[in-house]
Parts: structure tokens; sequence; C-alpha cells
């Protein structure tokens, strides 16, 4: 399965995704940053799953539609930080898709995931994080997850890490930063959280017109994978 995620940068780089899909062939593309009533239902053979309806700054799931059946779709409001309550970008910040193989009839989860901005804490971001993990088990208990994104969590990731190999997750960087536009904040803003898949790697892709650059992953399901359900 290879998987793009891109934040759009409120929406300025919406123009670049039929490239993007098409040059690399991907199965699945997640987006933040986008204005979900300027988005197409279909984007390179890619079928609109869902876009947050709640959001100013939404999110949006898309996947190949001669693969995959989107079976159960659900969009989380995450706690909220004080950006949230006085700017209101985000009513939103997880949306989760139980996607079915049309070979196999094997279900997984792929979320695209947009943590609170820099302004607000690690010790909250951390908390949408873990509640965005159990929330996806909701989707399908026990099924291969993986949820990539914004995560805003440029320092201190080893820490992160730990907390979410504490869930029986793993997370996982791309290759190169993927975040370039203030010198003291650069570095890894978009990765990966995953159970039950394999992560053979995250591509940072290059810059396009977003101030995050797009990061591609290829990943399959781990075998004979059973994940802990949620209790």
């Amino acid at each position: 399965m290879k998987v793009i995620s891109y934040n759009l940068n409120k929406h300025r780089a919406a123009g670049e995704l039929v490239a993007l899909v098409e040059a690399h062939e991907v199965d699945v593309l997640c987006l933040q940053e986008c204005y979900a009533n300027d988005i197409p239902a279909q984007i390179g053979g890619l079928r609109l799953a869902e876009a947050t309806q709640r959001n100013r700054l939404g999110l949006a799931l898309y996947y190949r539609e001669n693969t995959f059946r989107a079976e159960e779709v659900r969009a989380i409001a995450l706690k909220k930080s004080l950006h949230d309550r006085v700017l209101k970008p985000a009513e939103e910040r997880m949306l989760g898709v139980r996607l079915s193989d049309i070979d196999t009839g094997r279900d997984v989860i792929v979320a695209s995931f947009h943590a609170a901005p820099l302004t607000a804490l690690n010790s909250l971001r951390r908390h949408q994080i873990r509640t965005a993990l159990t929330e996806l088990q909701n989707l399908g208990p026990g099924l291969p997850a993986l949820m990539v994104g914004d995560y805003n969590y440029p320092v201190f990731k080893e820490n992160l890490g730990q907390k979410v190999r504490d869930q029986g997750y793993e997370l996982t960087l791309s290759d190169a930063r993927t975040y370039t536009r203030y010198r003291v904040f650069r570095g890894h803003y978009d990765f990966a959280t995953s159970i039950g898949f394999d992560i053979a790697h995250i591509k940072t892709l290059p810059q396009g017109l977003s101030d995050h650059l797009p990061i591609l992953i290829t990943a399959e399901v781990t075998q004979g994978h059973r994940a802990p359900v949620a209790g």
C-alpha cells in the first residue's frame, strides 16, 4: 500500500494533487488544511471517502476505488488548544476510514491526522495522538491501522515514540525533514503511527506550494497480525 500525506497549507497546494497521485501511483491520499467545499470527488483514480465538514481547515481522505471499498468513516474531535478555542480552525482533527481490499477481503484502517499547532504544549498533542489512536480501533477492533499527517511535533520525538509504543503502535519518521517555513522550527512534522503494518520506508517528496513537504509511505500488513482490542 502506498499512502501520501500532505498538509496543503490553507489549500494552497491543492493543484498539485493529481500529479502527485499519478506520479507515485498511490492507493490512499490523506490531506490536512484543505477546504472541504473546494475538493473534487475524484483525484487521479482515487475516490473521496470523506472530508470533515466542521473545520475551516479540514481533513480529507481518498482511496483507490478499484482496490478498496470504504466500509465506515469516522471524524473525531479531540481535546482543544487555546488556538482552537479562539480561532476555531479545526473542530475535527482525525478522520479515519475502514477500507476493505476488494481482492483479499482484508480490512485495514487508514486515518488523516492534524495535531494542534505549535502554540499548544506537547502534552496536549500527546493527548490528541493517544485519543486518536484509541478511537481508530473503534472502527474495527484488532484491525491493522495507519495514521498519517501533521503531528506538529518537531522536538522530543523520542518521548512521543515511547508513549506511542506503550499503546502498541510504532512511530515512523520520513527520510528527510518535512517543514521548512521557520528556520528555528524546521524538522520532521509529518510522519506515521501504525499497528499491524510493516513500514518499508517513508520518503519526503519535493516541496511544492505548501510550507509542508508531502510524504510517501510504503507499507504492507504484517502477516498474521491481530491487534489488541481496547477494553
